[in-house]
């Protein structure tokens, strides 16, 4: 791994955003939020479920090849745009996810509410996609040469059931190389995410014989086995500190309302800060979901009727946290003075988590303006506050990757 060699003071900043070429790129910033806007509604009406994010990748593309960058769709779909630095050993990476949760056939047509922008993934991710489109066509009017190589990408698979794939692949591409990576997440300019939620996500299934509802009363029904389950794993205590979560996502099974199902499955998200207690709950959440079957069984008619409980895994994603005196986060927290910037640290679940587990200095960022509504047909972007959000990402990377005298 490439360390970074030093942080940015405030004095430091101040002769940075005072160089010629950074000021050009400020400027351009101040006169194009417009166009930034565009651009968000332009790839948010590009669907991009997971698994299926072709079409707003090729966007992206030619969006950071008009801005001069060296372009590229890797074989796992991420696009990146290399601006070489007079050191092409060291790499500040910036990556905003181009999928969103919602499925194929969600109407993503952006709607006006004021000055809000109503769509889905419409902050979550085009604010960062956004961001990295004018974040490159900053640094490209900017003419400035750096001494560590800037890498802006946008990679697949950060929502759902994507398991970060996309960030696994850019970390194992770029490898040693890595002097810092910055997920560019959402809206806002109030936070930092400096540390990395692991989560362990499953699909729970419960097959059974099934049956007619009147004539094979009393068999065992795989639903009930599987609410029999969820009601038991719900009493289970959840850790406040660390934090921790749960949540029963997507249940599915039956074929008609006269039929005991042969089968039901349901999709089951584990969240916690520390790995020990995210292998507490997955135990406990294996033995709530055997209990409920066995139940289900004991209540049945017979005793040769039988129920079959399977679990697959879905993901699993690695805690990390960015020490205190990081120079990443101290560089960060001066920016932020800077420009008169209060953000709280967090932890959250980003694609800031593979770096982290490896070691690898990583935060997420905002990209600026105010956004609500996540993962919800009602998602909702202003962009007010969106230059500001945008200067601080330019002086972050420039601050990072150094002027080339």
């Amino acid at each position: 791994m490439t360390a970074l060699s030093a942080r940015a003071t405030e004095d430091s900043l101040a002769k940075i955003a005072a160089d010629p070429g950074a000021t050009r790129g400020l400027d351009w910033i101040s006169r194009n939020a417009r166009w930034v806007t565009e651009q968000q509604m332009r790839l948010t009406e590009i669907p991009a479920p997971e698994f299926d994010e072709t079409r707003r990748a090729e966007s992206l593309k030619e969006l950071f090849a008009a801005a001069g960058l060296k372009v590229r769709i890797d074989k796992t779909g991420n696009v990146t745009g290399e601006r070489t630095g007079s050191d092409a050993t060291s790499v500040i990476l910036l990556a905003a996810h181009l999928d969103t949760v919602f499925p194929s056939g969600t109407d993503v047509r952006v709607k006006r509410d004021g000055s809000r922008l109503v769509a889905p993934g419409i902050s979550d991710n085009g604010a960062g996609l956004a961001a990295l489109a004018g974040l490159a066509r900053a640094l490209a009017e900017s003419s400035l040469e750096t001494k560590k190589t800037i890498v802006l990408a946008g990679d697949v698979g950060e929502e759902g059931e994507g398991n970060l794939r996309g960030m696994r692949a850019l970390v194992e591409s770029y490898g040693s190389r890595l002097a810092a990576v910055i997920a560019v997440d959402g809206p806002s300019v109030e936070h930092i995410t400096v540390q990395g939620v692991a989560s362990r996500r499953f699909e729970v299934s419960i097959a059974g014989p099934g049956g007619h509802s009147w004539s094979d009363f009393g068999a065992p029904n795989p639903i009930t086995a599987m609410a029999r389950g969820v009601v038991r794993f719900s009493s289970v205590r959840v850790s406040i500190d660390p934090r921790s979560s749960f949540n029963f996502g997507v249940i599915e099974g039956g074929t008609s309302v006269n039929s005991i199902p042969a089968s039901v499955s349901v999709k089951v998200d584990l969240r916690s800060e520390e790995e020990s207690e995210l292998g507490r709950l997955e135990t406990a959440l294996r033995e709530a979901m055997q209990a409920g079957v066995k139940e289900e069984v004991a209540s049945s008619a017979s005793p040769e009727y039988t129920l079959d409980v399977k679990f697959r895994s879905l993901g699993a994603r690695p805690a990390g946290k960015l020490p205190d005196g990081a120079p990443l986060l101290a560089t960060i927290r001066n920016v932020d003075r800077y420009l008169g910037i209060r953000a709280r640290l967090e932890h959250s679940s980003t694609d800031a988590n593979i770096p982290l587990s490896l070691g690898i200095p990583a935060v997420s960022l905002g990209g600026g303006g105010k956004g609500g509504g996540s993962h919800t047909p009602e998602e909702w972007y202003d962009p007010a506050g969106r230059e500001l959000g945008l200067k601080r990402l330019f002086l972050t990377v420039v601050a990072l990757a150094g002027i080339q005298p």
